[in-house]
C-alpha cells in the first residue's frame, strides 16, 4: 500500500513513517517480516491520530512495544504498525511513578531507583518496555508488575481514553486485561515504596547478575518462551526431554538455559515457530504437560 503510506505521510509529516520495513530491525530475535507501514509516534495525540486514520481506511492494527517477547512471522504483518519506543517520558510525584507504554522496564527501574524508590528491583533486568510488561504482566525473581502497578490509561478501539486501575486490570500469571479488552497501552502508573538507594541498586545488581550467570544473554532470544506450567519447571521439561541443544535450522534451544530458545546462526521465525512446536510435542509425548508459549507470535507466515 505505497500510495496509503505517501497520503500519511503528507498528512501527518512529522511522524516518523516506514513503508515495506523489515521488522527483524526492532525484533530481539533479530527475525521478522516486513511492516506494509511503520509508524513510530512520539506522544498520545500521534497515537490517537494514527489509530483513527487505520480506523477510517480500514487498516489492520498492530502495536509493539520493545519486541522482547515476541516473534513476528517471516510474512510480516498488513497493515499499520505501531511501534511505541519514542514515547518513554517518566513522571514523578511523590512515591508514584508515571510511565509511558514506550519506556523500557529496564530505564524505568533504574529511574525509580535513582529516585529512591524501591518496588521495581525485580524488573531492572527485564528487556520489555512497560507496554508489554501490563499486557501480559510481566514479572522476575517473585516480582511481578500487578504488585506495584496502581492504574493504567488505554486508548480503547472506539478512540475514547480509559485508565482503569484495582480490580478491572484483572492480573494474574501472564495476564492483564489489555489481552481481552484491545486497548493500547499508553501510560502506566506505580506505587512505590521509599527506601535506600544504595540498597535498591544492591538488589537490582545481585539479580542482574544472577540473569546474566542463568540466561543466554549473549545472543538473540525472545526470552522466556513458555509459562511455567502447574507443578513444573519448564527449563527442567525439556532439559529432561533430552532437547536442550536441538536445533532448527539457525534456532537452538539453549545450553545455557532450556527455557530460552536462541538465534545461533541466522535463524528465522519459521525456525523458531517449528522448534517451539516440536519442544511442545516432545514434552507432551514424554510427560504428558502441554507447554504453552507465553511469547507471542504474530504475523503472516
Amino acid at each position: 500500500m505505497p500510495a496509503d503510506i505517501t497520503a500519511l505521510q503528507q498528512k501527518f509529516p512529522n511522524i516518523n513513517l516506514k513503508a515495506h520495513e523489515s521488522l527483524a530491525k526492532y525484533t530481539y530475535t533479530e527475525t521478522g517480516g516486513p511492516a506494509d507501514m511503520l509508524a513510530f509516534p512520539k506522544n498520545i495525540t500521534e497515537v490517537q491520530t494514527l489509530v483513527d486514520a487505520a480506523r477510517t481506511a480500514g487498516w489492520p492494527l498492530t502495536v509493539l512495544g520493545n519486541a522482547s517477547n515476541l516473534i513476528v512471522r517471516d510474512g510480516g504483518i498488513r497493515g499499520l504498525v505501531l511501534i511505541l519506543t519514542e514515547m518513554h517520558h517518566l513522571t514523578f510525584s511523590g512515591n508514584t511513578l508515571v510511565a509511558e507504554a514506550g519506556a523500557k522496564i529496564v530505564d524505568t527501574s533504574a529511574a525509580a531507583c535513582a529516585a529512591g524508590l524501591s518496588g521495581l528491583e525485580f524488573a531492572a533486568g527485564i528487556p520489555g518496555s512497560i507496554g508489554g510488561a501490563m499486557f501480559m504482566n510481566a514479572g522476575a525473581y517473585d516480582g511481578e508488575m500487578s504488585n506495584v502497578v496502581q492504574s493504567m490509561t488505554l486508548l480503547m478501539p472506539d478512540g475514547t481514553l480509559q485508565t482503569l486501575s484495582g480490580e478491572a486490570l484483572h492480573f494474574s500469571y501472564r495476564h492483564s486485561v489489555v489481552q481481552e479488552n484491545q486497548g493500547i497501552v499508553l501510560t502506566a502508573t506505580f506505587n512505590l515504596t521509599p527506601g535506600d538507594q544504595a540498597q535498591i541498586r544492591a538488589r537490582m545488581d545481585e539479580l542482574n547478575a544472577l540473569r546474566a550467570s542463568k540466561q543466554p544473554l549473549e545472543y538473540p532470544s525472545c526470552g522466556s518462551v513458555f509459562k511455567r506450567p502447574a507443578g513444573h519447571f519448564t527449563g527442567k521439561l525439556i532439559h529432561d526431554a533430552g532437547l536442550q541443544g536441538y536445533t532448527v535450522g539457525g534456532v537452538q534451544v539453549s545450553k545455557k538455559h532450556a527455557g530460552f530458545m536462541v538465534n545461533i546462526d541466522h535463524g528465522t521465525a519459521t525456525d523458531y515457530v517449528n522448534l517451539i512446536q516440536h519442544v511442545q510435542q516432545v514434552v507432551k509425548a514424554k510427560f504428558g504437560v502441554a507447554l504453552e508459549t507465553e511469547v507471542r507470535i504474530i504475523g503472516e507466515k
